[in-house]
C-alpha cells in the first residue's frame, strides 16, 4: 500500500508537519509539500466548447504522482476555519482532472483509494474545525474517495502541538490503524 501525505502547511517544522510525522511514524510515505509546487488557480472551462485549457504549472506532474498512491493523507493547518490556500488550489484543480482523458474515470480511480485528514488550528479546532471536516467529507463523497478517519490538533505557535495530548494520542491511534491496514 502506497501512502501519500499532501501537506498544505507553509511553516518549516510547523505543528501540522510535527503531528503528521507522528501519525506516519514507521510507515513508508511520500510527502508532497504543496507549498513547494506552483499550482495556479483553476480557470473554469467546464462549459467552454474547448473545455479546460492546459496550464503551465506543476499540478499535472504532481497529480500524476499522487494518483499512484493508495492512501492519501490530507494534512492542513486550519486557516480561517478552512484548509490552507495551497490545499484548496490543489483540490480545486480536480475539476480539470475529472475531465482529462489520461485519468479515465477519475471517480472510479478515487473510489479505490482511502483518505484521512489531519488538521491543526489555534482557535478551538475541536469545535471550529468541524466545518473543515465536513468540507473534506463532501469533497470526498463527490469524487467517491472513502473517508477513513481524521485527527485534529490544537496549536498556534510552532511546537505547541506537543502540549495537545489528545491530538498526540489520536495520531498514535491512527498510526496503529495504518500499520494494521498495511499488514492486511
Amino acid at each position: 500500500m502506497k501512502i501519500a501525505v499532501l501537506n498544505g502547511g507553509s511553516r518549516q517544522g510547523g505543528n501540522t508537519k510535527i503531528l503528521t510525522e507522528k501519525l506516519v511514524k514507521g510507515l513508508e510515505v511520500t510527502t508532497f509539500h504543496l507549498e513547494e509546487y506552483t499550482i495556479k488557480p483553476i480557470m473554469d472551462g467546464r462549459h467552454d466548447e474547448g473545455g479546460f485549457h492546459p496550464v503551465d504549472d506543476d499540478y499535472e506532474s504532481l497529480m500524476g504522482q499522487v494518483m499512484s498512491h493508495d492512501l492519501l493523507i490530507f494534512a492542513t493547518p486550519v486557516y480561517w476555519y478552512s484548509m490552507s490556500a495551497a490545499m484548496k488550489l490543489f483540490i480545486d484543480r480536480w475539476s480539470q482532472t475529472m475531465r482529462e482523458p489520461e485519468y479515465g474515470d477519475f471517480r472510479e480511480q478515487m473510489s479505490k483509494k482511502q483518505a484521512f485528514v489531519l488538521a491543526v488550528g489555534g482557535d478551538s479546532p475541536y469545535m471550529k474545525a468541524l466545518p473543515l471536516l465536513q468540507q473534506f467529507q463532501h469533497i470526498f463523497q463527490f469524487v467517491h474517495l472513502p473517508f477513513s478517519g481524521y485527527v485534529l490538533g490544537q496549536a498556534n505557535k510552532p511546537g505547541e502541538i506537543w502540549e495537545d495530548h489528545q491530538a498526540l494520542f489520536a495520531a498514535d491511534e491512527m498510526n496503529k490503524k495504518l500499520h494494521t491496514m498495511i499488514k492486511a
